[in-house]
């Protein structure tokens, strides 16, 4: 046993550099994806989906009969052909308000029935009265996401700007008109904003269910670091401290995939109790709107369980490394990938790759179909129930495959009293 100084340790360059090197690399990392995935929405934008509806049955204007919300869809759509921002998708009404209740639009620009016979109106006699200027309805959906949804409000309110004073120039070019009728058809739509998908109260803005996703991931993720650290002491591979003790269970050999089995059932019984407080804490103790529980129960258990298990597989197969593994994966690659605050569209193409696969968005998107949108297959509840599926296959193969592989290889695990002290290497 050295005599030497504890603090002498930090003296050893080896002790600087690789955890300089972890750590440095960790902030880097971070900061690359949650700062870079979010530096510049606007300009990453792509093909946003929002509606584009014309209900209009159109009237005579003049000696003409016309339809002015057909040409004001012709004209927005002729008008982004060059440019791939917003992807316009022309439905009609049920069709856009299904798929704002899937979440598969971020808002809507709708002309109403009777459009041209109001513009129509406004050329008729006693137009100074009290005219009724006609409306072009803007629809948000802040359940596909507020930044999103913001983002469709601005490019379909400015679209709606533009047809009506396109619509005016084309009215006033066509008869002669008052000087009163001339300056009310320069502008003579309003553009009226309402809510296409409406929430709650408590509904966090249409962000609780990126939270309660979240709260399911990190539950799964350091119950995974919490339960691997304590089979191994059951075990009596390692000690444990309990503030100034240090508790040694009597040694139990275990093989690696045993041990990974063992941590694996725990994970899948505790997901339970995890799974029902996080649902008791979020619903019964914060108020959250939520309907649908017993399936968002067995949601949030099968999520917890899988997430759990995933990260237990990257214990078991990396050691102590594999707390990092999870972070990068379920946190640092995840969250600014989920569409849940900026949506993928938004996003440069390498965080839209990552956001295929990133479990947070599959989740985030099953979450979302139970919470807002009455639990549709095909609002992302489907999706999320194959990719947790796929993604415990994926974490069983890997983890028990790796682990069975070490043990074949006679890599087996030495007790917390049978350790080889560490050599410190000189400064």
């Amino acid at each position: 046993m050295s005599n030497a100084h504890p603090f002498r340790v930090l003296r050893a360059k080896r002790l600087w550099t690789v955890n300089g090197v972890i750590v440095g690399f960790v902030a880097l990392l971070f900061t690359v994806f949650y700062v870079g995935a979010n530096i510049d929405p606007a300009g990453h934008l792509h093909k946003l989906p929002v509606g584009l509806v014309s209900a209009d049955e159109g009237a005579k204007v003049g000696d003409k009969q016309t339809d002015l919300g057909a040409q004001i869809t012709q004209s927005i759509k002729k008008s982004s052909q060059g440019g791939d921002r917003i992807d316009w998708k022309v439905m009609d009404e049920e069709e856009m308000r299904e798929e704002l209740g899937k979440g598969k639009l971020f808002g809507a620009l709708v002309v109403p029935r009777d459009f041209t016979s109001t513009v129509a109106a406004l050329t008729g006699p006693g137009v100074a009265g009290k005219p009724v200027r006609p409306t072009l309805t803007v629809l948000t959906n802040q359940s596909a996401g507020s930044v999103g949804s913001s983002m469709a409000r601005q490019a379909t309110t400015t679209a709606a700007q533009s047809a009506s004073a396109q619509v005016g120039e084309q009215l006033t070019a066509q008869a002669e008109l008052p000087a009163a009728a001339r300056l009310l058809l320069a502008d003579p739509a309003v553009v009226q904003v309402e809510d296409g998908h409406p929430l709650d109260s408590h509904s966090g803005l249409g962000l609780s269910a990126f939270y309660y996703s979240l709260v399911l991931v990190v539950c799964g993720m350091l119950a995974a670091n919490v339960l691997s650290g304590q089979v191994d002491h059951a075990l009596g591979y390692t000690h444990s401290d309990m503030g100034p003790l240090r508790v040694h269970n009597p040694l139990l050999r275990a093989t690696r995939v045993q041990t990974l089995a063992i941590s694996s059932t725990l994970m899948i019984g505790l997901s339970l109790l995890m799974g029902s407080l996080a649902l008791a804490g979020a619903v019964g103790i914060m108020g959250m709107d939520a309907s649908h529980l017993p399936l968002l129960w067995l949601f949030s258990v099968c999520t917890i369980a899988v997430v759990g298990i995933g990260g237990l597989g990257l214990l078991a197969v990396f050691g102590t490394p594999g707390m990092l593994f999870i972070t990068i994966f379920y946190i640092a690659m995840a969250v600014p990938t989920s569409g849940a605050t900026v949506p993928l569209q938004a996003l440069a193409g390498f965080y839209r790759v990552l956001g295929e696969f990133e479990p947070l968005r599959q989740i985030t998107g099953a979450v979302r179909s139970i919470l807002y949108y009455d639990a549709q297959a095909d609002a992302g509840l489907a999706r999320g129930w194959v990719m947790l599926g796929v993604g415990l296959a994926v974490a069983g193969l890997f983890g028990f495959g790796v682990t069975r592989f070490y043990d074949r290889k006679g890599l087996h695990r030495i007790p917390a009293d049978e350790e080889p002290q560490p050599v410190l290497a000189r400064a």
